[in-house]
């Protein structure tokens, strides 16, 4: 008869467990000494275990599937031929377009590129039903996915200022948009922007998720899926559990419109931690957040750059950030198991405890009159600010290290010479209807100190 070797243990108890630990701290305090808090008010333990008050969030992702994308700022047509050519040679699957203004040749651009079967995604810094037509033919003609991520309402977040000259101009534009196409899929949630000014993890999902119930709200008949386009930190089991609890939450909430609904995340490292000092250090933590968003489920990832904050879009820059990927699909095999987070108590604990906390905020919110209500009047940003504010006092005192930056730091490493971008908050003086979310980095007063006293 079959045995296996646990038959030979009695099992043991989660209260079993905790008084060992008691034991082994000698009369030290268990709950200040081994329990920390999270700035989302997340007690973390020492040990996670099942037992009968343990919660499934039984979402189900698939790291198999996860694309490559590699990132292209579309302002000389045929420069950027050439990079899409070469990348997906190298071994991007994917492709994001960023495009200014509608004066760019789009048939030219994509015409002679290896389209067929690959998912683009389109970043507009404008609205335009005609340029919007023009992708929509090109989609066809090619065989291929076009995501064209169009935020009114996260333009609205970031630029203090609509598309057009009113909300009703830009729901109404994209309720038109969304006839005239019959390939293309058109909404998209800049979930990032939260992330990079600041917002803990529970007010990302909360704040994205209320933001896509304002498109929901107005296109109840919504069927093709809507990007959240996700920036990642560097808190990396917090992170996994985000994407998880983003999507576990979305999908409770697209039921009470549409049950087959989905999200599509596209997903990339954040900036609020890169820094211009001891910049190496970028890329371990660019590839442990690239391993959070493939655990997560993100369905395509776009890596950033180590060196992208202070130099120009360059050929080693991105092959290096595109190698990091290709190391983690085809090296580490990141995309071998489907549901890679399963029997982790510890990350299982994480997304249900996320989910909750972000749904009672999203509650909250919905209650208070919506996300776009509290965007005009400036509770989102002061929520955001208030968040950004503590963390910027831990980095400040060092409770939040970033290695080579505020600790560590080698005195002869100069930068002076070698930027190429500013890269520090940009003013832009300009009428707005709101005060629009910045984002901005940690380290930006430090750098700023260390640059001029070189």
């Amino acid at each position: 008869m079959a045995t296996t070797l646990f038959d030979d243990f009695s099992p043991i108890s989660s209260k079993q467990w905790k008084q060992k630990i008691q034991f082994e701290l000698d009369g030290a305090d268990y709950n200040k000494t081994v329990i920390w808090n999270s700035p989302e008010d997340i007690q973390v333990k020492p040990f996670y275990h099942y037992d009968e008050d343990f919660k499934t969030s039984q979402i189900q992702t698939q790291a198999s599937n996860f694309k490559i994308c590699q990132n292209i700022f579309v302002y000389d047509v045929e420069k950027s031929i050439q990079k899409a050519i070469d990348t997906l040679e190298r071994g991007a699957e994917s492709l994001r377009f960023t495009i200014q203004n509608e004066k760019i040749d789009i048939q030219k651009l994509l015409e002679n590129l290896p389209l067929e079967n690959r998912i683009v995604y389109f970043n507009l810094n404008f609205i335009s039903i005609d340029f919007v037509k023009k992708l929509d033919t090109i989609s066809i003609q090619k065989k291929t996915v076009f995501y064209c991520n169009l935020d009114p309402i996260g333009h609205l977040a970031r630029e203090g200022n609509w598309f057009a000259t009113s909300d009703k101009n830009n729901f109404e534009t994209l309720e038109k948009i969304s006839k005239a196409t019959a390939n293309l899929y058109i909404l998209s949630i800049d979930s990032g922007l939260y992330q990079n000014a600041g917002a803990n993890i529970t007010q990302q999902i909360a704040y994205s998720l209320s933001h896509a119930n304002e498109y929901l709200n107005r296109f109840p008949d919504l069927e093709k899926p809507i990007v959240f386009e996700v920036a990642v930190g560097t808190n990396y089991f917090f992170e996994i559990a985000k994407l998880r609890a983003m999507r576990m939450l979305f999908n409770l909430i697209a039921a009470e419109y549409n049950p087959d609904l989905e999200c599509h995340l596209l997903v990339t490292p954040t900036k609020r931690n890169k820094t211009i000092y001891d910049y190496n250090v970028n890329m371990l933590r660019t590839t442990t957040e690239c391993m959070s968003a493939i655990l997560g489920g993100a369905d395509t990832v776009a890596n950033l750059p180590y060196d992208s904050l202070y130099h120009k879009d360059n050929e080693f820059g991105d092959r290096i950030a595109r190698n990091q990927l290709l190391i983690l699909k085809h090296e580490s095999y990141f995309d071998k198991v489907d549901n890679p987070a399963d029997g982790s108590y510890y990350i299982e604990s994480l997304t249900i405890q996320l989910a909750e906390k972000s749904l009672a905020l999203f509650k909250d919110i919905e209650a208070n009159g919506g996300f776009l209500k509290l965007l005009n009047d400036g509770t989102i940003k002061k929520k955001i600010q208030e968040s950004a504010n503590k963390e910027q006092e831990l980095f400040d005192t060092q409770k939040e290290v970033l290695l080579g930056t505020n600790k560590y730091p080698n005195p002869e490493d100069k930068m002076k010479h070698d930027l190429e971008l500013f890269p520090f908050v940009k003013i832009k003086p300009r009428k707005t209807l709101i005060t629009p979310i910045i984002e901005k980095r940690l380290a930006e007063k430090l750098e700023q100190e260390r640059l001029e006293s070189e």
